[in-house]
């Protein structure tokens, strides 16, 4: 009941936003002009502005990225994925977190993709390899990042460079205290119990791919809407000196971006144009954090990683993002 209220509740937020801006959009100069209902302060004008912006930029990836998701959803099995992964423990994180980096999934589609891997036998940690670079640095991720900061590399390949490293430092250290699938027993049941799934015709796999890619579009938009809805707002009415305030230092902004990607819950085709909008404030190290940090753990992928591995793991695995990401974004910052 809880699930499906929060879903309805963010679905009619991000309708009620866009239904805003649309009516602005449309006679927001016939009420400033005739002055019969009310005067559009400045700020409003320019929040919605700076939302259309990014909203704009980003809509363009997100549907690149959910319409090569949902090739992979239905034509690549994940027998075709798991035959490269080695036994040797080193070998199968790192050869995971390859295979993630050329897996364009984002962060909403890749944890129902990873339970099927670890029920199929994929040893955990390179689950969580996978799991891990899959939204972080695939090809579409990396092209956003480099289009959203003004065509320059230096970002996309520092992204893509400490994103990988920290991906694999997690993973390294998952595989040290967890053998076991982690899977909670009810996935496992449903699993095992599964019925075999009949050959489909090409067109029908092609249907199949075109709602998946749609119903992947609905899902991560509303979360795109409320993010760039947020980040216009704190640009609008937050001054750069209160974040400044807020996140004083290497140290307290890494922390305030960190935060922010948690909360914001963005689609990783579409976070960096948002992250862009901060680099004027906050140092790049903290702008990297919020690059790094988002794709790997958010609020909406907690509840999702809730739903299918065991609470002290995803717990766990949490804590181990947090540390090993901090750690490398403000190692880059002083090194």
């Amino acid at each position: 009941m809880l699930r499906w209220f929060r879903s309805y509740l963010i679905d009619f937020t991000g309708l009620a936003i866009i239904a805003i801006v649309v009516y602005f959009i449309s006679f927001g100069g016939w009420v400033k002009g005739h002055g019969t209902m009310f005067q559009l302060p400045n700020s409003f004008l320019q929040l919605n502005t700076i939302f259309l912006s990014i909203l704009i930029e980003a809509i363009p990836f997100v549907l690149i990225g959910v319409l090569i998701a949902g090739f992979i959803q239905i034509f690549i099995t994940e027998e075709q994925i798991r035959k490269w992964i080695p036994k040797n423990r080193f070998l199968a994180v790192t050869m995971s977190c390859v295979v993630g980096a050329f897996f364009p999934a984002c962060e909403c589609g890749i944890v129902p993709i990873v339970r099927r891997l670890v029920s199929k036998g994929v040893p955990i940690y390179a689950g969580v390899g996978f799991l891990l670079t899959g939204p972080l640095i695939n090809p579409i991720v990396i092209f956003s990042t480099y289009m959203a900061f003004g065509n320059d590399s230096e970002m996309a390949l520092k992204r893509m460079i400490v994103g990988f490293a920290a991906a694999v430092m997690i993973a390294l250290i998952v595989s040290f205290f967890y053998q076991k699938s982690q899977l909670k027993e009810k996935q496992t049941l449903q699993v095992v119990s599964g019925l075999p799934v009949k050959k489909e015709s090409f067109l029908r796999r092609l249907d199949s791919m075109l709602k998946h890619s749609i119903d992947e579009f609905f899902d991560v938009g509303k979360y795109l809407i409320l993010g760039a809805f947020f980040a216009a707002f704190v640009q609008t009415y937050v001054s750069s000196q209160t974040l400044l305030q807020i996140g004083e230092g290497v140290i307290g902004s890494t922390l305030v971006m960190m935060g922010l990607a948690f909360l914001l819950s963005l689609c990783s085709e579409a976070d960096a144009f948002i992250a862009a909008s901060f680099r004027n404030v906050f140092p790049t190290s903290s702008v990297l954090a919020f690059l790094i940090y988002g794709p790997m753990i958010d609020l909406k992928n907690t509840f999702m990683l809730l739903s299918v591995f065991k609470v002290k793991f995803v717990l766990n695995l949490i804590v181990f993002i947090t540390v090993i990401v901090f750690i490398c974004t403000t190692f880059l910052e002083w090194f």
